[in-house]
């Protein structure tokens, strides 16, 4: 029987899973397998015909991946998600789902490098124009849209301004105009719910904060069931036009049975069938580890990454400190409106000398990993100016948010002891 919680303590733990057929295994079990036997010709063909949900072959989908699914969709308030090999192949393909050739969609500036990269150059490769418009003006979205506009796309809590976008007012004109809203939350697990405030589908790098443990690269779509595809028809051509690569199937006619699951349906059977970037069953259980605990660690990332924040923001060595908690004015409402129990786990800041403080700061933290990642439970630091935005001029890096002097920390879930006195120590040697 399902469980009936809203609590993401609880969805955490129980979601989508309670044990295994047959064994009754309470752990989800890793299903190493690449397909599965039909009971018969006439089960096969209700499969491929999806008349019936079921698997078929292990890169479309598989049971330890569903559970994940159920699970993370669960916590989102969703009606149904797609788990993915990784937070890049997330984004590409909720633009590949709705966009062809000739099409466009508006995006925030503030990205994730790779991101940008994918929607500025990979993309356009394609034929298919990224529209990059500056998040603190939502009007800036409606300005942006033509007849061929497919969709918004925005990320919660950017790296590395961190400020917090706008989902609800842009979700509203997106609504208004007929055109869904993809929020990328993967910096704000839990404590933000872009469903809940008017975006259609929400996806994440799973490999962040839902893993934990950075041992695991992944990425999942989570499809809100609450945009009418249907009534914007001709806007969404992938979804309304019978698709010939799988029998004519019109998507959104064609999975009513199912519930209002049309853009990931056709992401599954579709996007995933033929470019396969498919999650390990391995992958999702190390993942399925990591969502039992996430609503606990990210109580601890936020509580901690507030005092580091703080510490920093007091430091004499330290001339300016980005974290949503020390904003005020628009940004600090905005900030108020979409967290609940926390500001996040990502803190930015600004050493006074330049870029060489910057690297004798790195060099000298003892606690802390110098790695290109965030969200894993130990604390981590990246000086982007050497490292990610190294190809960068100074006037490019400037607008991209980050100085010579600019430093990342993704706070983990250590005593915050412990974190502020290796963070003393290496401002010491500043």
């Amino acid at each position: 029987m399902p469980i009936q919680s809203k609590h993401p303590e609880t969805l955490a733990v129980h979601a989508g899973f309670r044990d295994a057929p047959g064994t009754h295994s309470v752990a989800v079990p890793i299903h190493q397998t690449t397909s599965y036997q039909f009971e018969s010709t006439e089960h096969a063909a209700n499969l491929f015909a999806l008349k019936e949900l079921g698997n078929i072959y292990s890169r479309i989908m598989n049971p330890t991946c569903d559970a994940l699914e159920q699970r993370v969709a669960a916590l989102e308030g969703g009606a149904a998600a797609l788990a993915l090999a990784s937070g890049q192949s997330a984004s590409t393909y909720c633009v590949l789902n709705l966009c062809e050739a000739g099409d466009n969609f508006v995006t925030s500036t503030d990205l994730y490098g790779g991101t940008w990269n994918l929607f500025a150059n990979t993309l356009r490769q394609m034929g298919i124009e990224a529209r990059f418009v500056d998040p603190s003006d939502p009007e800036a979205f409606r300005r942006a849209v033509d007849d061929r506009t497919r969709l918004f796309y925005a990320e919660t809590l950017p790296n590395p301004k961190l400020n917090v976008f706008p989902i609800a007012e842009v979700a509203a004109i997106g609504r208004e105009l007929g055109i869904p809203l993809v929020v990328d939350n993967t910096a704000a697990p839990v404590i933000c719910k872009p469903l809940e405030m008017g975006a259609a589908i929400v996806m994440y790098s799973a490999t962040k904060y839902m893993g934990g443990h950075g041992t695991s690269i992944g990425g999942i779509v989570v499809d809100g069931g609450n945009f009418d595809w249907e009534a914007w028809g001709d806007r969404f051509p992938t979804l309304n036009r019978p698709d010939h690569s799988y029998h004519g199937a019109v998507w959104t006619e064609a999975v009513k049975p199912l519930g209002p699951i049309a853009f990931i349906i056709r992401m599954r059977v579709i996007l995933l069938r033929d470019i396969g970037a498919a999650l390990s069953p391995f992958n999702a259980f190390q993942l399925i580890q990591g969502v039992e605990t996430l609503p606990l660690r990210m109580r601890q990332h936020c509580e901690n990454a507030m005092l580091a924040a703080r510490f920093l923001r007091d430091h004499p060595k330290v001339s300016t400190v980005i974290h949503p908690s020390l904003q005020d004015g628009e940004a600090r409402r905005r900030a108020d409106s979409a967290f609940k129990d926390g500001f996040g786990a990502l803190v930015g800041f600004e050493l006074e000398g330049g870029a060489e403080a910057g690297r004798r700061f790195i060099e000298a933290l003892e606690m802390f990993y110098h790695v290109a990642n965030i969200g894993d439970a130990r604390s981590l630091a990246i000086h982007p100016a050497t490292t990610t935005h190294s190809q960068l001029g100074p006037e490019d890096q400037l607008a991209s948010g980050v100085s010579p002097g600019y430093v990342r920390l993704s706070i983990g879930i250590e005593h915050p002891d412990d974190i502020i006195a290796d963070l003393s120590q290496a401002l010491e040697k500043v």
